[in-house]
């Protein structure tokens, strides 16, 4: 595994050499003059994630993205195209929408502008009442620009950054060879959170805490820090790729019926057939990828067609900064973002998306990390507040459900007098590279400009 080539521009994640040394002021996560700069200099600069593009289907569908002071539309056009505009009426600022819908054209509900899908305005009362001349078919929208990747809808408020695929780079590269666009989200969570929302970037840019607060991932996925690579790249953007085997140091009690034995059967291997534990975790991970290169037509696993070795049973997890991860997996792609609160630095929201692929036969979909099945269909919208757990209980075989509940730990410690900065472990590197380039963007000198 740590022989295949790495990308060209991926930076060794384990390595601190590959870093400054800023210090991590503990007041950015509570500061709301921080939070202030965030929003004048990173969250008005960065690409986001509005929806996905089976959102949009046809002609006047909508989506519609809250993103602390401001709100987006993306609509579908009547050539197939997407436009992004500013939810506002230009006319007197009112709020033209307030959540995904279709239809013809935008009207605003204060004076009655009617704007055109094209962003154009179409109609108002009056017209011959303006000392400047008719607005109609002269005024627009103010647009944001929106472009696609991996099945998603982004947008970004700044007219002068660079294109979605340079600021995501080398990402669409790396994962060039899974159909994204053919999954189904059979989970659609959103939960309100009392964190700021970088205690997600911290969490999710290492796996140093998967012992102690995630015990049932080990033996489904190797996350000893020597088996795994650590890569940071240019934009800003970290990833890391874990074995598809249980760990070797992490072992079941004797007569505890182990998660990888399913695994190999539901391809066809007989787990009993190892001498020991150790030979079915080495050579099981090899024969599982023989068998999926074999089988995966005739078990109808047809989005396995371009899948390598390595995407075949490994487990990627990369973090786009700044707020959104991917787990671009052989049989799903799971997707996290986390947003701002738009006044309280100690809130944030956070969105789970997972998507499966739908396989004939099949009518459910387990995560290899949890327990309940999810019906293989789209899923609506799954609004909760945590309430200490309280509002959640029904996600609790979710790996993420256990960070929920570190999350008012860590909200208190920062506040600390006995907390300065962090001590890292060399596999937590990704997290300081993670608050330079926060850093940069404070500054005013984003990479990539």
């Amino acid at each position: 595994m740590n022989d295949i080539a790495k990308h060209p521009l991926a930076m060794d994640g384990k390595d601190p050499s590959n870093l400054r040394g800023d210090p991590i002021d503990p007041e950015r996560y509570y500061s709301r003059s921080f939070m202030e700069k965030e929003w004048q200099q990173l969250w008005t600069r960065i690409w986001h994630i509005a929806g996905r593009e089976q959102q949009l289907a046809e002609p006047g569908d909508f989506i519609v993205h809250d993103f602390m002071k401001e709100s987006v539309i993306v609509v579908k056009q009547t050539d197939g195209s997407l436009k992004g505009f500013y939810n506002v009426c230009i006319h007197r600022s009112q709020r033209l929408v307030w959540q995904d819908n279709s239809q013809k054209s935008f009207a605003c509900p204060y004076h009655g502008w009617v704007w055109g899908l094209d962003g154009v305005l179409e109609d108002c009362p009056d017209r011959g009442d303006f000392p400047q001349g008719d607005p109609v078919g002269k005024l627009k929208l103010s647009k944001v620009r929106v472009q696609t990747w991996g099945g998603m809808v982004w947008y970004t408020m700044d007219d002068e950054g660079p294109d979605l695929l340079t600021y995501l780079a080398p990402t669409a590269e790396l994962y060039k060879n899974h159909q994204f666009e053919r999954t189904v989200r059979v989970n659609w969570l959103r939960v309100a959170l009392n964190t700021n929302w970088k205690f997600w970037s911290d969490n999710f840019n290492e796996s140093y805490h998967t012992r102690t607060v995630h015990p049932q991932v080990p033996p489904i996925i190797d996350q000893d820090h020597f088996t795994s690579r650590y890569e940071m790249f240019p934009m800003g953007h970290n990833r890391i790729i874990q074995m598809g085997r249980p760990s070797l140091r992490d072992r079941l009690p004797d007569g505890v019926p182990h998660p990888f034995d399913d695994a190999l059967r539901a391809w066809d291997i007989d787990p009993d057939s190892y001498p020991d534990f150790e030979t079915k975790a080495m050579q099981g991970w090899l024969d599982l990828k023989a068998a999926k290169k074999k089988l995966w037509k005739e078990k109808g696993f047809l989005h396995y067609e371009h899948l390598d070795d390595e995407e075949l049973t490994e487990s990627p997890f990369q973090v786009l900064f700044p707020n959104v991860a991917i787990a671009p997996g052989a049989d799903s792609f799971l997707v996290w973002r986390w947003e701002p609160h738009p006044t309280d630095p100690e809130k944030c929201y956070f969105d789970q998306w997972t998507m499966a692929y739908p396989i004939e036969g099949q009518a459910e979909f387990v995560n290899r990390t949890a327990v309940n099945p999810l019906r293989l269909v789209e899923a609506e919208l799954d609004f909760r507040e945590y309430d200490n757990g309280a509002g959640v209980q029904e996600y609790s075989d979710q790996v993420v459900f256990q960070d929920w509940q570190l999350t008012a730990g860590q909200t208190a410690g920062w506040r600390s007098r006995g907390y300065r900065d962090p001590y890292f472990a060399a596999q937590e590197t990704r997290v300081r590279r993670f608050h330079e380039v926060l850093n940069d963007y404070i500054a005013g000198n984003p990479p990539g400009r």
